[in-house]
């Protein structure tokens, strides 16, 4: 009897033996496999059982949370959604996260160890922190006054302090209401067809997910090549050039939509947007030269966060001469986000020197305590200060007689340069409208904003598409709103409510 209850016993004990092993093994090594199964609710459920943190812009929330009374109960909520969707993404309970929503995820559900004081306690507890805030860098006022800009029209801006590299504008049209998203309805399903089904992709963020040929805007970095290089030594000087331009080992010939371009000097050159001098001088670099320049003002960089991820600007590596002197004009394979050519902008803007873009100015716990400051990344000296200064005096040239004049703003320095990019087979696409400028007061040493705009309105006529006519304005707004001035004459219209390459043929300036 007794040898039976020393079995029994032996045997319960090695039973409650293997219940505790399990149970460890549960809890320590297969936590996270369990936590993030899709058949676990609850993990859902803690995840939305309290508000969301704030996304702010100049310490205003365009961020909320709305109870829903479900299970799931707090949805995202959203501000003017059409106005900061490029900035904040979107929030779903059925289709996740994107952009800031995404990129600060663990801050703004709670999740990051930096808002608690003990973590490891709540581990142990299983307690949900309260979601931080995330401060954006974004000027309300430059914001809306890009917004407003673009209208109906399809395109982006992106707008930056070239000292800092603090984003002060993000904006992409046509846009979308991240609230229609947030919930997990059938109409949540229903919107996310119709805005990923639509013609006119209002949930693509072409300020930082689209490439565009950038065009004659990148005869900046051809001008900083060749100065960089030595090609060219005095910008006044003639630069040998024909017109037309027989591309290096081919039969075509490269002419030039403006006049006056035969041995243009580089400042006229630059001013009247010559294909011609500008392809010679790409070619005269040669590819390494060209990659290495383009490179240092961020092309084919895919590491570039701002914490969102940024599409890759490219310059091709591996090309031969002629397809080197139609990248050099913004042609062939090259390609740029539009806060690629912001960063452009900003370089010359700062004395050569490149401070990385970023979006999220500080971090903030549910009580308002400082949990992380800016990155505060150090800058780069991109091109030397000398090419700096050649390339800001051929910029402001661009502005005050050139096919800039409307990017002019009253009591400014505005440095700026157009750009018209073709694509589509044999250049039958729409062309694309450029401009990228910068801006510093009369009174300041400097520089108060760096702009990049980029329109492809296909409801345009061709001859309506030029950077000129239809960027620049958007430009001047822009950076109006910086110096704190009116857009004037040459601005842009009123403002609207919030609304849910090619190879061969020249392009004009």
């Amino acid at each position: 009897m007794i040898r039976c209850i020393r079995h029994t016993a032996a045997f319960s004990f090695l039973l409650l033996v293997a219940v505790l092993v399990n149970a460890a093994r549960v809890q320590i090594f297969e936590t996270e496999h369990y936590g993030t199964s899709p058949a676990n609710r609850r993990t859902s459920i803690a995840r939305y059982e309290q508000p969301r943190g704030a996304l702010l812009v100049a310490g205003r929330p365009v961020t909320g949370s709305r109870d829903s009374g479900g299970r799931l109960r707090y949805e995202r909520s959203y501000t003017e959604g059409p106005l900061y969707a490029p900035v904040t993404g979107y929030s779903s309970q059925v289709y996740g996260t994107s952009l800031l929503e995404s990129a600060e995820d663990g801050v703004l559900s709670g999740a990051d160890d930096r808002l608690a004081t003990f973590p490891w306690w709540d581990r142990l507890t299983g307690a949900h922190r309260p979601g931080g805030s995330v401060h954006t860098t974004i000027n309300p006022r430059m914001q809306r006054a890009a917004f407003d800009g673009l209208g109906d029209k399809k395109g982006a801006v992106a707008a930056i302090e070239p000292r800092t590299g603090r984003v002060l504008a993000l904006v992409s049209t046509p846009s979308y209401d991240p609230g229609e998203l947030s919930g997990n309805g059938t109409a949540v399903s229903a919107a996310w067809r119709r805005l990923n089904g639509g013609e006119r992709r209002p949930m693509l963020n072409r300020a930082l997910g689209e490439t565009y040929p950038p065009g004659s805007t990148f005869k900046v970095v051809t001008a900083a090549a060749a100065l960089e290089s030595g090609k060219v030594t005095d910008i006044e000087a003639p630069t040998d050039s024909p017109d037309p331009y027989p591309l290096p080992g081919t039969a075509t010939r490269l002419g030039n939509a403006a006049k006056g371009c035969v041995d243009a000097p580089l400042k006229d050159a630059f001013r009247a947007s010559c294909n011609t001098v500008f392809a010679r001088l790409g070619a005269e670099v040669g590819l390494r030269g060209m990659a290495a320049t383009a490179g240092k003002f961020g092309f084919n960089d895919r590491r570039l966060r701002i914490p969102s991820p940024v599409a890759p600007s490219t310059f091709d590596t591996r090309m031969d001469p002629a397809q080197v002197a139609l990248s050099a004009i913004g042609q062939y394979d090259t390609a740029a986000t539009p806060l690629q050519m912001a960063m452009v902008s900003a370089v010359v803007a700062n004395g050569g020197r490149l401070a990385p873009p970023y979006l999220v100015d500080k971090v903030t716990d549910a009580r308002g305590v400082l949990v992380e400051d800016g990155p505060h990344l150090p800058t780069r000296q991109a091109i030397g200060p000398a090419t700096a200064q050649q390339l800001q005096e051929m910029m402001v040239d661009v502005v005050a007689h050139g096919s800039g004049r409307r990017a002019a703003v009253q009591g400014a320095t505005v440095g700026g340069k157009t750009g018209t990019a073709q694509h589509g087979v044999h250049n039958e696409g729409m062309p694309y409208a450029w401009f990228i400028s910068w801006a510093r007061a009369k009174d300041s040493y400097e520089p108060a904003v760096a702009v990049a705009v980029v329109v492809e309105d296909a409801a345009a006529d061709r001859a309506d598409i030029s950077g000129g006519g239809s960027a620049a304005p958007i430009a001047q707004a822009v950076m109006a709103a910086a110096l704190g001035r009116s857009a004037g004459v040459a601005g842009v219209a009123a403002r609207r409510p919030v609304r849910g390459p090619a190879v061969g043929a020249p392009a004009p300036p």
